[in-house]
Formats: C-alpha cells, sequence, structure tokens
C-alpha cells in the first residue's frame, strides 16, 4: 500500500525505472533528510513492462534501497522513501492523468530514450513512425497515448480543463537540449492533433527547461537483493544500484515554483549547454565507445575493456584530439574543467564494483551517433581539421552493427532508433563504411562527404588490427 502524502507539493515522474529511482528520487530524499519535507514524487511509467517492479514498490510503500559503489570499492546503503505513491499501469492513463491535473503537482518530470523523441534530423517529428501516428489519432479521440507526447497531452489537456495552475515539464535524460526540443515535438504533436486551444495553453502555463544528468545505474543484477539483505537487514525486492558520482544541472526556469534542489548540490544555472555537451560528448559518447569495442573482443563488462589499455586509448584520445577542441575554443573557455572530467569519467568506468554490461551501453547506436558523435565531426570538418579520433567510434559501430547483421552478437541488441531493413542494408552493401557514411540521419549534412568516408574507412583499418589483435590475447 503506498503511504499518505503529507507535502505541500508533488512532482510526477513518468518512467520509473532505476534511473530514476537511483538520481531525481536521491536529490529529493536528500532534502527530506534535511528537513524540507514540502515536496514529495509520483512516480508512474507509460508501458505496461515494467509491473513487477511496480507491484512491488508499491507493496513496499514507494520505499527502496539504493546501493552505491565509489571507484574505491567502498559500498554505500541509503532507504528512500521519498517516491510517495507508485501508480499503477493503465493504458487509458486516467490516473496518471488525473494526477497531473491535481494542483498539487508543479512539476511533471519524465524519463525517456533519445528514440523515445521521435525526432528526425531536424527536430520534426518522425511521422512515419507507427507508434506515433497511432498516439496522433488516439489524442484526435481526446484519449491518452504511450508515447510521451500522447501522455503529456492528455495530462495537459485534463489540467486546462481543471483550470489548474502552471506547470514545468522537465526532462530527465541524455536528450541534448533536451527541453527545447522535446516542447517543440509536444508542440507539433498537439498540433496535429488539432488542439489549437491546448497549444496556446502550454505556451503560455508551462516551461520546459533544458537539464543534464548524470549517475552510472547499471540494470539490477540479481544478486543485490541478496547483498542488501546481507548488510542492511532489509529484504528489499527493489533495490537499485548506481556508482557514487551524481550530477544534475538544470535550467532554472521554473512555471510554478520547485524544490529547493540547490540546497543539496543540484546546479541551477542560466544555461545547460556547455555541462549538457560535456557530458554528452565525452561520457556518453566515450561509454559508447567502450561497450563497441569491449564487445567486439569477447568482453560482458564496461569496466573490463576501460581496463584494458587498447581501448582506454580509444576513448582518451577520442576526447583528447576531437572533443576538448571543440568545447574549449579561443575567446570561448567551457565552464567545466574539460581534462578532468575526461579523466574522472574514465575513472568511473573502470570501477569493476558497478558491472555496467556492454549490452545496455551498446544499445540504441542509431540514436547515439546522431546525437553524441556526429556533431564532433561536423564542427571539425567545419573548420577544416581532422577527424581521425573520433572516426574510430562509427567504425567500432560497424563493426559491432556487421556482428547483428551476421547473427553472431553474444546478446540481443536493442535499438529503437534503427530501421532494421536500413540497418541490414548498409551492412550487405557493396561498400558498407560509404553506406553508413551515407546515412542522413545518422550524419545530417555531412553525409557522403568524402572526408568522413575516408577516415572511418582507415578508422576501419585499425578496429580490424583491434578485433585480431584481442582475438589473440
Amino acid at each position: 500500500m503506498a503511504h499518505p502524502i503529507p507535502s505541500e507539493f508533488v512532482v510526477l515522474h513518468l518512467g520509473l525505472g532505476s534511473f530514476h529511482r537511483a538520481h531525481q528520487a536521491v536529490y529529493l530524499q536528500q532534502l527530506i533528510d534535511a528537513g524540507d519535507t514540502r515536496w514529495s514524487l509520483v512516480g508512474a511509467n507509460l508501458r505496461p513492462d515494467m509491473s513487477e517492479v511496480e507491484t512491488a514498490l508499491r507493496a513496499q510503500g514507494g520505499r527502496y534501497t539504493l546501493e552505491t559503489v565509489s571507484p574505491a570499492g567502498e559500498y554505500r546503503y541509503q532507504r528512500i522513501d521519498a517516491i510517495r505513491e507508485v501508480l499503477p499501469f493503465d493504458p487509458a492513463l486516467a490516473v496518471v492523468i488525473a494526477h497531473g491535473a491535481d494542483p498539487r503537482t508543479r512539476v511533471i518530470s519524465f524519463t525517456a530514450t533519445e528514440a523515445g523523441y521521435y525526432l528526425d534530423p531536424k527536430d520534426d517529428l518522425d511521422l512515419s513512425s507507427a507508434e506515433l501516428a497511432a498516439d496522433i489519432a488516439r489524442a484526435r479521440r481526446g484519449e491518452a497515448g504511450s508515447t510521451i507526447y500522447g501522455a503529456v497531452c492528455a495530462i495537459l489537456r485534463a489540467r486546462r480543463a481543471a483550470h489548474a495552475q502552471p506547470v514545468t515539464l522537465l526532462n530527465c535524460d541524455n536528450l541534448r537540449h533536451n527541453g527545447d526540443r522535446f516542447r517543440k515535438g509536444l508542440l507539433e504533436f498537439i498540433a496535429h492533433a488539432g488542439e489549437t486551444a491546448l497549444a496556446d495553453w502550454v505556451r503560455a502555463q508551462t516551461t520546459s527547461p533544458n537539464a543534464m544528468v548524470d549517475r552510472i545505474t547499471p540494470r539490477p543484477p540479481p544478486e543485490l537483493r541478496q547483498r542488501v539483505r546481507d548488510a542492511t537487514g532489509w529484504d528489499d525486492a527493489v533495490p537499485v544500484t548506481s556508482e557514487s558520482f551524481i550530477q544534475w544541472v538544470i535550467e532554472d526556469d521554473f512555471a510554478n515554483g520547485r524544490p529547493d534542489w540547490g540546497r543539496v548540490g543540484v546546479q541551477l544555472v542560466e544555461s545547460v549547454s556547455p555541462y549538457e555537451e560535456a557530458k554528452i560528448r565525452i561520457l556518453n559518447a566515450s561509454h559508447s565507445c567502450i561497450a563497441w569495442a569491449g564487445t567486439l573482443i569477447g568482453l560482458a563488462y564496461i569496466h573490463e575493456g576501460t581496463q584494458r589499455a587498447p581501448i582506454r586509448r580509444m576513448a582518451y584520445d577520442y576526447v583528447t584530439d576531437d572533443v576538448i577542441p571543440c568545447l574549449n575554443m579561443p575567446g570561448d573557455p567551457s565552464p567545466v574543467d574539460l581534462p578532468s572530467y575526461r579523466d574522472v569519467v574514465l575513472e568511473r568506468f573502470g570501477n569493476p564494483a558497478i558491472r555496467d554490461t556492454n549490452q545496455r551501453v551498446a544499445m540504441d547506436g542509431f540514436s547515439k551517433i546522431p546525437g553524441f558523435i556526429a556533431p564532433t565531426v561536423r564542427e571539425r570538418l567545419a573548420r577544416g581539421e581532422g577527424i581521425d579520433s573520433v572516426a574510430l567510434l562509427p567504425a567500432l559501430f560497424l563493426a559491432f552493427l556487421q556482428r547483428w547483421h551476421h547473427g553472431t552478437l553474444p546478446y540481443v541488441y536493442q535499438d529503437q532508433g534503427m530501421d532494421e531493413n536500413v540497418a541490414h542494408a548498409i551492412c550487405g552493401a557493396a561498400d558498407p563504411v560509404a553506406a553508413l557514411c551515407a546515412d542522413a540521419g545518422l550524419w545530417g549534412e555531412v553525409a557522403g562527404d568524402a572526408r568522413l568516408v575516408d577516415a572511418v574507412r582507415r578508422a576501419g583499418m585499425r578496429v580490424q588490427q583491434f578485433i585480431d589483435e584481442g582475438a589473440r590475447t
């Protein structure tokens, strides 16, 4: 049973997965522990694939245990009870909509994957998506949908009808410029649904601050429950584990109040862009690099690859040679100490206690290349500079994708942004490198650029040498 909600104000969060419970909920817990009990969380999912977790969380009153592990191997355990209500899944989202329309709800936050925003290279909605098209049809009938747009549109429709106060729509995920891009997609979705008056209300009564989140949070391993029981005596059915590092940067643009997050270490800034670019290009892209490379030589975990000198050197050189010069321009220095950030990231990735899998990190390459990697390629080429180090990442992905194409990956590959027919065509082309580099969805305006093709081709030779040497060790 959920316990009562004594707080004055509520953050309704959509996407009640491990990351939310290791990140956003933790910051609110720290605030509650500091004596500020004005805010609480209500959590829900938009899809039925987490019913066991939802049921277990409700049985525990929304409470659970967070395990954190430092790179030095120090384990800590914390009881989290900031989530005061866990809403059961319902395709109509009736209870979710009711909570979203409640005047106590001042922030609606959500965690989605890059592919979950259904954006094309121009940041317009990808109307070729059957799932998105189905949600637009539902919205025209006044129904909720399963996409983030279909759900938020239904919530805001109900909120407007209830004459509720303004509300902040807060992204908690890795999409670059996430607030701006989500807002553009939402308004486009509402326009396709024919809801002109709702669009006007959204423009006037909501804000969508950009935000950057960071904490490595692997899928909870089967042995975590026993580990928590041994360490704490708590028999927790749904604990989560993460690294000790945590970061949250938010543009301070809230429509109707917010928790006093700055009191517990959240960075509230005018612009999140420099922090976001550092994180996405250094951490996220390097993470994928290590996952693809590790998979290619038979490794299962991120820390194993990070501890291999050739793989660590790939990530280090990519950041040092190509990313830092893009983010730390003369006359426009980054507020982030980029070399230090690079070193901290690699230290975090090498943490053996996290046991983050290559399978988890390698997923969604067709969204990660345009989001994490292509911007560095485009900027370097625009200035007439080399791209040999960054080209290694798409070369690794192509070798990884060829394994998928031939059915020889050691695990199931999940990629919400991938059209399987397109991916098979790239791998089966007479010149797969040229086919990959010609894909406008991946590369935008530099698709097919001879400099990109040449650099990825040279990098592919290095990748093959790396694979051959890895097979011999």
